[in-house]
Formats: structure tokens, C-alpha cells, sequence
């Protein structure tokens, strides 16, 4: 309900980045420019200065931040109460996901949701956890899925499960016979790692670092940006990697890899995130719920008919 200049404004103000702003609000880069065009026309005044290919908030700007972050919690806050008060689950919802989570553990949930809840049209953003935080920071997201807490102060984060990564491997590799692995046989062979920002890379680090280790002392021979990718490249037998053991339950049952727990256990909590300052509508706190109730525990450590 709140302007759409007014959310333009708030994504570019938080990226400080027209191209970035575009690409969160599923924009292009002249829409966003042309709204904000409009909003500096309106208040008479630049809300950015633009400078070697830079941009900055403007005192005008800076003040503009603050009330626009009041209107857009305000507007969301009153679009979720009036929705409740209809009694009705009906309407969109903005989920964004981490890579893992939206390939693995979320398909069958949103499936069953719908089936419960057919008013309801979830739309699903998938990116690695840090990008999915900064989505649903700027409100182009009601609700986000990650691995690990959030990094954003502006975020409320509840732990919906916990989540084991272990290593994975092609079944000629010579740590596939192995009960478990411990962090300084990892520096030994060769490594495939997931990008940064993603969760599972930023776990794996401070895992080796609790363990006296940098993460540059593996052995890293190539990176990859989906589990998917990376699953081809360890069958491939161009080195391990750390994975969440649900993303290779298929794999594993085929011969086509092995998992390895790593000694001690590497685990990390699944959360959903949400701006502090909005209250939970009926429609996210419901699908929330329902979530929470097929996370826990994790497919693969429970009945499969659960699911």
C-alpha cells in the first residue's frame, strides 16, 4: 500500500546502488531511476549525490531514510492486520530462500501448503543467504530462509531446525571409507567450495577456524554456486566438499557419493528471518508454523511419510 517511490527509494538507499536496487526489487535499472526522478521532483530536492559512478545520501536523503523505513513497517503493519481481521488466508507471499533450503526442503512444503492453504500464492526468490537477508531487509521479501543466524541488525531471526554438513566425496576418494574426518585431514586433499555468501561456506570457515585452521589452508580448486554444481564436480572426482547431508540423500542412495561426518559434527541452525519492526501477519505466521512442524527433524532423521 506504501508509494512504490517510496520503496524504490528505501532498496536504492540501502545498496547505494541503482543496478542492485533494480535487481532486488525485480525492476529494471530506468524504472528505478525514473522513480526517483519522480520523488526528488516531488520534494523538490536531490535525495542522492552521484559522483564518479557513486552515489550518496544526501542530508535530504538521510532524513528521507528514516521516515520512509516509519511509512513502509507502518504499511506493511496495517496491510497484515486488516488481512487478519477478514479471517482469510488470501494473497501473496514473498519467501526467499537459501539454495539448499529451496532445493531441498522446501518444494514438498510449499506443495503441501497450498494444497491447505489454495488462497494463498507463495512466490519463491532463491539466492545464497547473505542476498536472501538483504531481500528481505529492504521488504521486497515478507519472510527469508537461511543457514545460520542473520547478519542484519534490522532482522529478527527464529531457529526453525538444526542442520548437519558433513563431507562429501566420490566413493574412490580416499577419505569415502573413513567413519568420520576430522579438520586436519581436510587440508590434505582437494577442495570445492560454495561462494561467499553462501551459508554453508561461511559455517565450513569459522569451523576451521575453531579448529585452528584458516579457510585458506584447504586445498580449494574451484568454487560453485549451487549444491547441484558442486555435487557434479565431487562425482566428477575433482575433490570433496561440505554439504549439508539433505542435499545428497539421493546421490548417496545411488553409489554416485559418499558422506563422511566430520569429527566433531559440524551443525548449524536453518532460520527464518523478518524485519523486526513488522508484525507477523496471519499468512506468514501460519506458514511459519507449518514449516517449523516438517523441519524438525530434518528428512533423513524421521519417518519419510512425515514429509
Amino acid at each position: 500500500m506504501a508509494d512504490r517511490r517510496l520503496q524504490v527509494f528505501h532498496a536504492v538507499a540501502k545498496h547505494l546502488s541503482f543496478t542492485k536496487a533494480a535487481d532486488a526489487l525485480f525492476m529494471t535499472q530506468p524504472a528505478v531511476t525514473f522513480q526517483i526522478r519522480q520523488l526528488e521532483q516531488h520534494f523538490n530536492t536531490r535525495l542522492f549525490d552521484r559522483t564518479q559512478g557513486r552515489i550518496a545520501l544526501t542530508p535530504a536523503g538521510a532524513t528521507a531514510l528514516e521516515y520512509a523505513e516509519r511509512i513502509l513497517a507502518l504499511s506493511a503493519e496495517l496491510d497484515s492486520r486488516l488481512k487478519d481481521m477478514s479471517g482469510q488466508l488470501v494473497g501473496p507471499l514473498l519467501i526467499g530462500a537459501s539454495t539448499t533450503i529451496a532445493d531441498y526442503l522446501l518444494p514438498q512444503i510449499l506443495g503441501q501448503f497450498r494444497a491447505v492453504c489454495p488462497g494463498v500464492a507463495p512466490r519463491l526468490f532463491v539466492g545464497n543467504s547473505e542476498s536472501v537477508q538483504d531481500r528481505v531487509g529492504e521488504r521486497a521479501l515478507d519472510i527469508g530462509f537461511i543457514e545460520g543466524d542473520s547478519h542484519l541488525p534490522t532482522l529478527v531471526s527464529e531457529c526453525l531446525c538444526e542442520d548437519e554438513l558433513q563431507l562429501v566425496c566420490a566413493p574412490g576418494h580416499p577419505l569415502a571409507r573413513q567413519k568420520s574426518v576430522s579438520a586436519s585431514a581436510l587440508v590434505k586433499h582437494a577442495y570445492l567450495s560454495r561462494e561467499q555468501g553462501s551459508g554453508t561456506r561461511e559455517v565450513t570457515d569459522h569451523y576451521l577456524e575453531k579448529a585452528g585452521f584458516a579457510p585458506n589452508a584447504l586445498d580449494m580448486v574451484m568454487e560453485a554456486s549451487s549444491p547441484e554444481a558442486l555435487k557434479g564436480l565431487v562425482a566428477a572426482g575433482m575433490g570433496f566438499a561440505v554439504m549439508s547431508r539433505v542435499s545428497v540423500t539421493k546421490e548417496v542412495s545411488l553409489g554416485l557419493l559418499v558422506r563422511v561426518p566430520l569429527s566433531p559434527p559440524l551443525k548449524r541452525q536453518l532460520t527464518v528471518v523478518y524485519p523486526k519492526e513488522r508484525i507477523q501477519g496471519g499468512i506468514v505466521k501460519t506458514f511459519v508454523q507449518f514449516a517449523k512442524k516438517r523441519l524438525e527433524p530434518l528428512p533423513g532423521e524421521r519417518d519419510p511419510a512425515r514429509l
